[in-house]
Formats: C-alpha cells, structure tokens, sequence
C-alpha cells in the first residue's frame, strides 16, 4: 500500500496538475493550429500557387496494382504538418518571452525595506528621548 500512497502523494502535487492541464491545453490548442493551417491558411496559398491542394500533394513512388495500394511520399502533408510546427513554436515563444518580460519587471521593482524589528525600534525610542533631555 506504500506505492499507491506514494503515487498519490506525487500525482497530486502542484507541479503535476499543472503539468496535466498544460498538456491537456497544449493538445487542444494543436487541434486548433492544425485546423486554421489546414482550413484557412493552406486553402488560399494553394489558390495563389494555381489551385494547388497541399493535402493532395504527393510523389508517387510505386504505382498502385492489383490488391496494393500505391505508394507515396506525401510531402503536402509534411508540409502542413511544419506550417503547424512553426505557428505552435512562434505561440510558444510569446507565453515564453511574456512570462520572462513579467518576471523581469518583478526582479526590478525596488523592494521595500524590512519594517524594523522590536529590538530597533526599542532602541531608536530610548535614543530618541536621551536626545530630548
């Protein structure tokens, strides 16, 4: 029973819940990348390259026969696929450069002196009054 108790202690850490909702959120924001690259961007590029449909673009390698399928090298997809890559890095370079912008300014901003201690205070009250006699 160790290891389950273990294994929850370390699922249900900070660092691994976040981790999780950041893949979970990653995953979905792909889905998302994919399909704009896939249904608003590559359409008019293979328009302006003369009707071209980046999905279909393919080198056939060996023809297809009786019971085979062809093969081929279907680089449109490929493609697509380094178009999805580029978007998803380029996002991710602008959470990255934020969050390292906010915690710069952090590091910048003047901290605020530590209120004086009992002992100080205490001690600039009686200097206080032995310059008032």
């Amino acid at each position: 029973m160790s290891m389950i108790k273990e294994f929850k202690a370390f699922a249900m850490r900070g660092n691994v819940v976040d981790m999780a909702v950041g893949i979970v959120i990653g995953g979905a924001f792909g889905k998302i990348v994919s399909s704009f690259v896939a249904d608003v961007v590559m359409p008019p590029l293979g328009m302006l390259l003369g009707g071209v449909k980046f999905a279909d673009l393919a080198i056939t390698l060996k023809k297809a026969s009786v019971g085979v399928a062809a093969v081929t090298l279907n680089y449109g997809k490929f493609v697509q696929t380094v178009v999805d890559f580029v978007i998803i890095a380029f996002a991710i370079f602008m959470v990255i450069r934020g969050m390292n912008s906010l915690r710069k300014k952090e590091e910048e901003a003047p901290a605020k002196p530590a209120a004086p201690s009992k002992e100080e205070t205490l001690l600039t009250e009686i200097r206080d009054l032995l310059q008032q006699k």
